[in-house]
């Protein structure tokens, strides 16, 4: 059963349209995110669906209602803000209960579920305390407890972890994915972080310009990219890309040629090529090694990170910026020209003018 459906979303603001046309359908108990750079609209799209946006055109449903003209608060949602918006003179524990006080909850049910939400979110011992008192993870956990005790159909979360440091940041990931599976509701995520959108997410709609590039799994995106936007947004460190021409097709067999003229073979099978095709080559970092015979690309060290277990080797080849993502250390120097192989397993070939992906469906 799809808990939210949206149908050719659409906002302006005037002339200016920030949301275009944007189609989702959201299974019950799903745990989507929301991903995309700066002002790629995910945030409007999120205040549209809560309705603290109204919308321009299409429809929002949930549940199978549209709710178009539904006011936010009767939509049986809750939000997690980025900036935790509890109110500072009030204790944790009056702001649990401010919002089922506000639809007439009785004191006993009030008392039981913030016993039981302040416990399981581990702010049991914070409730007689104001937020000025808390640290910022414990301020979240408070916004999270305030949204979890109304026991919405739809958790919305903008950003909420963006102000928290990078250790705690890791920490309440966990949290939050632990949260979805024990109460099992409905939770949909905004953040520009593609690493918490590929660890926490049961389902990704990556967003540019208001519009969806891709909406899926998120292995199936990483895998699978519908095109040159989203194969360098999902992964860290991004994908690499080399420009280039299919200068021969053979068969299962392609030959591409670089700008600088290097020749590189590739498999053909699963792509729609034509010979002489201006196509891009994608490769991630962690499918690149330091050649010791035959190199397919030259690469120019411009810096190394050595990270003990891993090592990151930043490079140009071809005017373009080239990673190795390396298992253990390296001993590579900055200027020193380096051989690189690539597994053609696990590439990816790229119109380059459309931008999208030659992969056969």
């Amino acid at each position: 059963m799809s808990q939210l459906v949206l149908n050719n979303v659409r906002k302006s603001y005037g002339d200016v349209e920030v949301i275009k046309g944007v189609d989702l359908d959201i299974k019950q108990g799903e745990f989507c995110v929301f991903v995309g750079p700066s002002g790629c609209g995910k945030s409007t799209l999120l205040r549209m669906i809560s309705g603290l946006e109204s919308i321009t055109g299409g429809k929002i449903s949930i549940g199978g209602e549209v709710v178009n003209d539904v006011a936010a608060a009767d939509r049986g949602l809750a939000m997690v803000f980025q900036s935790y918006a509890l109110y500072p003179h009030m204790t944790v524990r009056q702001n649990l209960s401010f919002g089922l006080e506000n639809i007439n909850t009785s004191k006993t049910d009030i008392e039981s579920k913030i016993g039981s939400v302040s416990k399981m979110l581990q702010i049991d011992m914070l409730l007689d305390r104001k937020p000025k008192d808390l640290s910022g993870g414990q301020r979240q956990r408070v916004a999270i407890g305030r949204a979890v005790v109304r026991e919405p159909s739809i958790f919305l979360f903008d950003e909420p972890l963006s102000n928290l440091d990078a250790e705690l940041r890791v920490d309440m990931r966990g949290e939050i994915a632990d949260l979805h599976r024990r109460l099992g509701n409905t939770m949909i995520y905004v953040t520009h972080d593609q690493v918490e959108a590929m660890t926490m997410a049961d389902k990704i709609a990556v967003l540019r310009f208001g519009e969806v590039e891709q909406f899926g799994a998120p292995l199936e995106i990483y895998n699978r990219p519908n095109n040159i936007f989203v194969a360098g947004f999902i992964g860290s460190p991004k994908m690499n890309f080399v420009e280039g021409v299919v200068a021969k097709l053979d068969g299962s067999n392609l030959t591409f040629k670089t700008k600088s003229g290097a020749e590189i073979a590739l498999p053909a099978a699963d792509f729609d090529l034509s010979e002489g095709a201006n196509v891009t080559l994608g490769f991630r970092p962690n499918h690149l090694t330091i050649a010791e015979g035959a190199a397919d690309l030259k690469v120019t060290v411009r810096d190394a990170e050595q990270l003990g277990g891993e090592s990151f080797v930043f490079g140009q080849c071809d005017d373009a910026p080239i990673t190795l993502h390396l298992r253990g250390q390296t001993d590579v120097d900055h200027g020193a020209e380096i051989g690189v192989a690539i597994d053609r397993e696990h590439i990816h070939l790229f119109d380059t003018d459309s931008g999208n992906t030659l992969r056969k469906a």
